[in-house]
Formats: C-alpha cells, sequence, structure tokens
C-alpha cells in the first residue's frame, strides 16, 4: 500500500509514523521500519510517499488473501504543543502471489533493504507454517553464519511466517550481505537458509534475493538503466521471462502512457534496459551549489518488474526493483545578460530552477536587499516560466552612485557596473554568490564650450560647463606657453553652470597682434590628470589705446607695444631716431616717450596747408650698454610716430551785440588767492589723483607728473613761478632728510630726470601763465643702499608776481641763460605773495610690472 502526503502538510513539520495494531500503537524507528515492512520517502520539498508491505509485522492478515493495516501520522509544527494527527486504515486485497517474490527498494531515509516472500509449497512440501516457529538462520555471506531468531532481529533482519509464506527481510547494505558483479552490473546479494520447526520434523528453506545497485549511464538527455537478464544467485537452472513491467514510482505503466512520457523498455541477450529521458514530468530538478558554483541534479525513481519462471521446478519468481536514479551534478552557470537601453544596464540572471531565491546583491557601496533596491528606483523583477524555471531582471540607471565611469577619451563614457548576486537555495538554506561586471560605453560626453567678446577696456569670456562639470582647467598662453588661470589676477564668476572671466586687455597674459591697437588673449581648457585639450579659444578685439598724443605746444607722447610678431623684443631698448632719446618709462611689454617736436632727430613735412612732424621708434642694432651680446638677434621693430598741425586756420564765431545804458564798473573787493599742487595720472594732464586715491602707489623711474595751479583768479596779469620745490621723508616740509628738485626756479642739476612742460591754453587752462608743469621720476631715500622709507612727500614755494614788470621774476621759470651757475635774484619789484603746497605720500611699489 502507498500513502502520499502533499507539501502543504508536511512542509515546515517534524512527521513521526505509528503502526496502528488493534488498540496498540507502535512508534516505527527506522530500524524496526525496515524490520517489519514500512518505509518512507520524501522530495526536498515535503511531498511524501510512505510504503506499507501488506505482509508487514503490524497488518491484519486474513488468509494472505485480505489486508487490514493502519497507521497514525502525527506532525509537529514550530513547537511541540502543535501537534496535528490523523489515522488512517485501509483494507487491501492481493491473491496473485508467485512462488518466489522479490522487492528491492532504496529510500531517503535510510530505510533501504530487501524483501523475499517465499512460498514453503515451491520446492518444499506445501505445509502450514505455524507462527513463530523459526529457530535460526544462516546467512551466507558468502561464509555461513549462523543467528538465532533472536539475534537476527536484534541485528537488524526481519524474519516472520504468515499462513501460507515465509517473509525476509534485510536493510541494504547489511554485514551479512555482499558485493557481486553480473553482466557487468554490481548487484547486492542476500543469501540465507531459514531453519523453522514442524511437527515432528525440521524444513529448511534456501532463499536468495539480489538487487542492483548501479548499472546506470547518463548523457545530457537520457537515462539508460542496465539490470542483469540472468541473475545467477536467483537462477540456477534454464528459464522463461513470462512478464515484464516498467513503473514510476512503484506503479506500473502502460505502454500508451510509456510513449507519452518517452520511455522504453528492452530486453537484450544480457540485459533488461530501460530508457528515460532526463527532464521527464515523474522526475524533479533540484538546485546544488557545491564550491559555491551553480549545479542541477534530476532525480526520477522508475520501477522494473519481472516474472520468470523455471523450467525444472515450473516455480514463477516475481522481481521487483524500485530503483531511486539522480544524475550526476550538471553545471548550469547562470547568464547575465545584458538588454543595451538609454543610460540604464538591464540585467537578466538566470536561467534557474523554482527552488532559487535572489536573497541580495552586493554592489561597490554595499549590500542592498531585494526590497531597498526596488526602493532605490533599481526595478527588480522575478520571472517564473511554465516549466517552472524562472529567471531575475534589474534594472540600475548609469546616473546611480553604485555605476563606476570613467573616460577612455575625451568623448567616451565608460560606464562599469560590478555586482554579486546573493542566492539561496530552498529548503535547505544554502547560500551561493555569483559575480558579474557589466560595461557600457557610449559617446555620451558633451564638452564644455567657450564664447567671449569685449568692450573698449576688457575681454569678457564665458565658460558653460559640459557634462563632467568642472573637469578641467582653465589654462591663458603666456609668453608662447600654457600656464593655469591667476583666479587673484583676474575677476572670476562662477554659477555652477557657467564660469565667467574678465580679462584687462593689458593683462600679462594678452598679446598685441599690432600696434593698431589690436589684443588676443588665447584660453585653453584642459583636463587633468590626462591632459586632453577640451576646447579653446583665441578672442582678438581692437582696444581705443592712446599710441600717440600731439599736444599744440609742441610736446608729443608716443607709447610703444611689444607686439606678438616680435616676440624677442626688449622695449626697454627702443630709441627714437636720435638713439640718445630713449623711453622716459619702460617694462617687458611698453616702452613710453615724451620727447619735443623739434628734438630726437623729428624730421617736418609740409603738405599744403598741413605740417607732418615723423619720428621713429625702432630698435637699432647698436646694443644698449646692459644687454647681453649672446642674445638673440636684434628684432625687427619699427613705429612711426607722426603729429599733424594746420599752417594757418581761422576759426569763425557768431556773437550778437547789445547797447548797453552804461559803462561797467568793477566795485573794489578783497579776496584770497588760492595754489593748489596736483599729481597727474599721465603726462597728458587730463586726470588727477583725487584726495581719496592717497597715497598713490609708483614704480622705481615712474614719472611722477606735477601741476602747480593758481586757483579762482582770471586776472592775465598775474604769473605763477615755482621758487624752490623739494622732496622729503616725512610730512613735515622741514624735515631731514630731503633732496632738491627745483631751486631759484630751475631744475636741480644733480637731478637729470627733471623736466618742465609747456603749458598752452585748452579747454580747462584758460590762462597758461597761472600753471606750472614739471616731472620727476620716482626715487626713495636710502642710506648705505638700505630704503629708509618706501615713499616720499613733494613740497613746492610758488611765488605770484605782476606780469607789467617784466624785469622781476615774472621773466620766466628758470630764465637765466646760464644754466650751469647759479640763477640770479630778481631785480625788480618784488611778489604779490608766496605760497607754501605739498603733495599728499607717494609710496614706492616692490612690482614692477606695467599694467
Amino acid at each position: 500500500m502507498r500513502l502520499t502526503l502533499d507539501e502543504a502538510l508536511a512542509v515546515g513539520s517534524q512527521l513521526e509514523i505509528a503502526a496502528i495494531n488493534g488498540t496498540d500503537i507502535i512508534p516505527l524507528s527506522p530500524t524496526l521500519a525496515a524490520q517489519c515492512g514500512y518505509s518512507m520517502d520524501s522530495d526536498p520539498w515535503g511531498n511524501t510517499k510512505v510504503f506499507v508491505s501488506l505482509l508487514g509485522c503490524y497488518v491484519d492478515n486474513q488468509a494472505d488473501e485480505t489486508f487490514n493495516l493502519g497507521l497514525r501520522f502525527q506532525m509537529y509544527g514550530d513547537g511541540l504543543s502543535k501537534k496535528v494527527q490523523r489515522d488512517v486504515t485501509e483494507t487491501c486485497s492481493y491473491s496473485r502471489w508467485a512462488s518466489r517474490e522479490i522487492l528491492y527498494f532504496q529510500v531517503a531515509i535510510s530505510i533501504h533493504g530487501f524483501t523475499v516472500h517465499l512460498d514453503p509449497g515451491g520446492c518444499w512440501q506445501a505445509m502450514a507454517v505455524a507462527p513463530n516457529s523459526i529457530w535460526k538462520m544462516t546467512f551466507h555471506t558468502p561464509d555461513s553464519k549462523v543467528m538465532v531468531l533472536k539475534d537476527a532481529h536484534r541485528a537488524g533482519y526481519g524474519a516472520m511466517t504468515t499462513p501460507t509464506r515465509l517473509v525476509l527481510r534485510s536493510p541494504y547494505n547489511m554485514p551479512e550481505t555482499y558485493a557481486e558483479e553480473v553482466a557487468g552490473v554490481p548487484m547486492e546479494v542476500f543469501s540465507v537458509s531459514t531453519y523453522y520447526k514442524q511437527v515432528r520434523r525440521l524444513a529448511i528453506i534456501v532463499a536468495a534475493a539480489a538487487c542492483p545497485t548501479g548499472g546506470l549511464v547518463f548523457t545530457d538527455e537520457v537515462i539508460t538503466w542496465y539490470v542483469p537478464r540472468r541473475i545467477p544467485p536467483l537462477i540456477s537452472s534454464a528459464f522463461k521471462i513470462l512478464e515484464t513491467h516498467m513503473g514510476i514510482d512503484g506503479q506500473r505503466l502502460d505502454k500508451t502512457m510509456m510513449a507519452i512520457r518517452r520511455y522504453k523498455l528492452s530486453i537484450t541477450e544480457s540485459h533488461v534496459v530501460i530508457e528515460l529521458p532526463v527532464g521527464s514530468p515523474d522526475g524533479y530538478y533540484k538546485s546544488h551549489a557545491p564550491d559555491y558554483s551553480y549545479h542541477i541534479t534530476y532525480t526520477v525513481e522508475p520501477m522494473l518488474e519481472l516474472l520468470w519462471r523455471a523450467e525444472d521446478t515450473q516455480a514463477d519468481t516475481r522481481y521487483k526493483v524500485l530503483f531511486p536514479i539522480t544524475t550526476p551534478l550538471m553545471p548550469r552557470p547562470p547568464h547575465v545578460t545584458e538588454i543595451p537601453e538609454q543610460k540604464v544596464f538591464n540585467v537578466l540572471l538566470g536561467t534557474f530552477l523554482h527552488d532559487v531565491s535572489l536573497l541580495n546583491i552586493t554592489f561597490t557601496t554595499g549590500v542592498l536587499t531585494v526590497t531597498e533596491c526596488n526602493a532605490r528606483g533599481f526595478d527588480f523583477q522575478e520571472h517564473r516560466f511554465a516549466n517552472s524555471s524562472k529567471t531575475f531582471s534589474l534594472q540600475v540607471p548609469f546616473s546611480d552612485e553604485v555605476v563606476l565611469k570613467h573616460n577612455p577619451n575625451p568623448l567616451t563614457t565608460v560606464y562599469f557596473l560590478p555586482l554579486v548576486f546573493g542566492l539561496l537555495i530552498l529548503p535547505e538554506q544554502i547560500p551561493f554568490p555569483h559575480p558579474a561586471e557589466l560595461e557600457a560605453s557610449l559617446e555620451d560626453v558633451v564638452l564644455p564650450t567657450t564664447t567671449g567678446f569685449c568692450d573698449q577696456d576688457n575681454f569678457y569670456i564665458s565658460v558653460k560647463y559640459g557634462s563632467q562639470g568642472d573637469n578641467f582647467q582653465i589654462m591663458m598662453l603666456h609668453a608662447g606657453s600654457w600656464r593655469e588661470l591667476d583666479t587673484e589676477l583676474y575677476s572670476l564668476t562662477d554659477n555652477n553652470t557657467h564660469v565667467s572671466i574678465v580679462v584687462p586687455y593689458t593683462a600679462p597674459d594678452t598679446v598685441f597682434e599690432s600696434d593698431s591697437i589690436r589684443a588676443r588673449v588665447d584660453l585653453l581648457l584642459l583636463e587633468t590628470p590626462n591632459m586632453w585639450q577640451l576646447n579653446d579659444l583665441s578672442l582678438a578685439c581692437n582696444f581705443p589705446l592712446t599710441m600717440t598724443e600731439c599736444y599744440p605746444n609742441g610736446t608729443v607722447t608716443a607709447l610703444a607695444v611689444k607686439v606678438e610678431s616680435v616676440r624677442n623684443l626688449n622695449p626697454k631698448y627702443l630709441t627714437l631716431s636720435d638713439q640718445s632719446c630713449k623711453p622716459v618709462f619702460s617694462n617687458d611689454r611698453f616702452a613710453f616717450f615724451s620727447f619735443n617736436l623739434n628734438s630726437c632727430g623729428t624730421t617736418r613735412t609740409f603738405f599744403d596747408n598741413v605740417m607732418v612732424y615723423e619720428n621713429e621708434i625702432a630698435m637699432h642694432h647698436s646694443m644698449g650698454k646692459h644687454q647681453s651680446r649672446k642674445g638673440l638677434i636684434n628684432p625687427d621693430y619699427r613705429h612711426t610716430v607722426s603729429c599733424y598741425y594746420l599752417v594757418n586756420d581761422t576759426e569763425t564765431m557768431a556773437f550778437r551785440t547789445r547797447p548797453r545804458n552804461s559803462d561797467p564798473k568793477a566795485d573794489p573787493g578783497v579776496g584770497q588767492l588760492v595754489v593748489q599742487m596736483r599729481l597727474a595720472q599721465e603726462v597728458s594732464y587730463d586726470i588727477f589723483y583725487q584726495t581719496e586715491d592717497y597715497p598713490v602707489v609708483k614704480y622705481l623711474q615712474q614719472p611722477l607728473y606735477f601741476e602747480v595751479e593758481l586757483m579762482r583768479s582770471t586776472d592775465p596779469r598775474i604769473a605763477l613761478v615755482l621758487e624752490n620745490c623739494w622732496a622729503t621723508l616725512h610730512e613735515d616740509r622741514t624735515t631731514l632728510p630731503s633732496w632738491d628738485l627745483i631751486v631759484d626756479r630751475c631744475e636741480n642739476l644733480d637731478d637729470r630726470y627733471i623736466v618742465f612742460y609747456p603749458v598752452v591754453a585748452d579747454a580747462r587752462v584758460h590762462i597758461p601763465a597761472h600753471v606750472k608743469r614739471f616731472s620727476v621720476k620716482m626715487f626713495t631715500f636710502t642710506t648705505d643702499e638700505t630704503v629708509l622709507k618706501e615713499q616720499i612727500f613733494v613740497h613746492c614755494d610758488a611765488d605770484l608776481c605782476d606780469t607789467t614788470k617784466p624785469d622781476g621774476i615774472c621773466s620766466g621759470q628758470c630764465a637765466s641763460p646760464l644754466r650751469n651757475a647759479k640763477p640770479l635774484k630778481p631785480t625788480g619789484s618784488r611778489d604779490i605773495s608766496q605760497h607754501r603746497i605739498s603733495s599728499g605720500p607717494i609710496i614706492l611699489s616692490d612690482s614692477s610690472n606695467f599694467v
């Protein structure tokens, strides 16, 4: 009899089985079950089969034809207190007994064995056998070993008699069994002589059983099971096979069902052969993970039943084998398939059996459960198929931090996703990992872009970030080589999408393409550490830089710039046509000249009503005394300075007259004349430093342009004369040390850098006699080559005189022709007044750059 328990009842439960024998309940231990004909088998998911022999110990046997049997099932849940009990009783009829029946089966709970049913009337006289009349048993191993019935029971053997039969049972692999190979198939042999008492005589029955333990051949598609056709321990003479049957799980299958299942049963000269396709629905697959590598097996339990008849005795033998078969481990490494999708890793992992579950996934940032993956937006799904297999899918966007990124070139991004799937085999709870590495390459990098424009003072450059953000350095071209942008020198604004840069056109990183004047700035976006040039910008603009100024008084100022075409030019060695006329100021980019049109080799040409004065700034072949003769050849640089003047010009002014009623009269009044001294920013004397600009910072040898002016007076009869001017270290004009600049209205002959400038009437200066202008070069006081203090104050004594008396001091500034003699004191009338004036502090800069 076979009973089945569904997994819904057995899974997760502890199952106990007991035999019902009348009013007695006998718990079945594995040993007792093997002795008495009870066995149980279950698959990993709890589907359980219970087999009970009709000739079992606790079966009510009615003449070996009707059998009443009962079982009690007890299932315990989480605790022993949660018990479910169920009694099952059944009545079965069976009368098709052969003279000898041999049953061999293997099950999963250590109840393996042989059952041999013998009809005592086979080769012996048929007679009633009294119960429990067995005396002793002799086991042939093949050596003889004798045990009385009590010892045989204690050893685990079962031996009993029924009204018509002798029943012997042996667990598998007992010490008294032995192995023998028959037709290439390993067999386990059980041979015993049983002695039992009859009335006035002793009967002996010799019984043997031989069952296969191998004979299997596996391919990927088919399991082939070989059973010897002739088994010598069982057959000693000629025989004839009467019936052959194949079944599954102890139940016969007819030919139609075998064809549907693609099962084959055949008999060769030496074997009975059964072929079963791997994966037939009567078996099941199971997952395994040896050495953390995914494998599967297929298990099926075929049955072979033979009935043969010995020709000499005409005794029939029914030979039945229930033989569970499990294939060797078949590797099934999971495949990770990447389904291309825009900016997303779409992963398909599989295929697995239904007993595999995905527990978690390990990313570079940590471990996430399936629930956490979905909460993070990774969209994990499990896909089941009709054949009970499954796959897992996972979507991970490229933008997530678990995805690693690198750029093999400026335009390409390689996305890399290393992960480990944490898998679990159920119900054994066996974990195993499966690592995977996914990679995708896209040309998806948006490079940063640069744009720019100019106004009259600056370059304005905008850098728009690309898809990589601020992954670059801004480089500026300086003196022919690239250097990183000086963030302290320029104005930068960053709003996370753009960076804006303001570069003055006179900045050190600009170059002048020509002296027209056209300036250019070159910018490069450099990605580090790969040193990739992502983008560049070359922006050139014309700027309103005044190169030449021609004044009505015959004074000219000219600016020469170092242009790109003459890279090795040193501006300080530039001169005018007269090579003694050198720049009044120069640095590595500029040279500034100030001269009179009647000097320095200036030429004059007449064109109709125009006078043209021309001079040339150039690098002459005679080098300065400090220039190395080992340097480069003098560059070819020439810049023409031109001034245009009208020879004759007439200005027309329109006005109206209106007769007046009376002659104008001037009311006498009293007022105070004011004299001020100011420092101009340039030689043009158009812009002056204001009070808030002090202290003024100047470079060493940079010209200081002073102007002294009589304020709030329109009297042309008054003239201003600078009597004395000097410089001090402190604001107090009487302190020492001091340095004379103008002495008795003339420049100090010991200071060759003092220059007087003529003053002519213009829109601001209405009376030139009220204004005096001079320049000195910035210096500082030293003692033993030590700078005392890096600042100076300039003071002057200014006289106001009457121009109607030309023989007095109003004869002019430094009127004496004897330049090398001490100026003469005036002999005419005295001054109207004398004023004392001073400048604010002028500080020496510690830098030599010109901006």
